[in-house]
């Protein structure tokens, strides 16, 4: 039972989708069929992206890592997790393994949540598409902003992870 209680949200959705398809049935088979090309993407997109973060893992030595994404890595860190971020392609929900995997290695959180904005922004797919469609000046002032905010975010993000690390190690020392 208590296993159950971690997919509660599934359950949730499933019994929508069920209301929905006894509601509408041709909703409700379009939902399904949805979900289910959703989950067969997943399936066949994540396999491959754990075996190359499996890879990443070994072949990319901490040491390395800390000395392109670690706190003091300054610029090098943001025009590292930049050019990682822009050659990425697939969807977002690859870029979490690999962020993982980047922290576990002792990235900073601060270029973890600029690597996530960025995946999500300046990918060369995504830029080529704005270009064409939008125009230089909407591309520029967007990937501007994004990139600004999502590494302020980051510093943010790095402030309170810091300081909850710092108020965990006192509270471990007073017992």
């Amino acid at each position: 039972m208590i296993k159950l209680k971690r997919y509660w949200f599934f359950f949730v959705l499933l019994i929508g989708l069920l209301v929905i398809t006894f509601i509408n049935q041709t909703m409700g088979l379009k939902a399904v069929q949805l979900t289910g090309k959703s989950i067969l993407d997943m399936l066949l997109l994540l396999p491959p992206i754990f075996i190359l973060v499996g890879l990443l893992d070994q072949w990319v030595k901490k040491e390395s890592l800390i000395r392109y994404m670690g706190e003091k890595s300054g610029i090098y860190g943001i025009l590292f997790t930049l050019l990682l971020a822009t050659v990425a392609a697939g969807p977002l929900y690859i870029a979490f393994p690999i962020a993982v995997l980047l922290l576990k290695k002792g990235a900073s959180v601060r270029y973890i949540v600029f690597f996530l904005g960025a995946w999500s922004t300046v990918k060369l797919p995504v830029l080529l598409y704005e270009f064409t469609s939008f125009g230089t000046k909407f591309t520029l002032i967007h990937i501007s902003f994004g990139l600004v905010f999502y590494y302020l975010t980051g510093l943010l993000f790095e402030k309170i992870y810091d300081q909850k690390k710092m108020l965990k190690n006192d509270i471990t020392m007073d017992a």
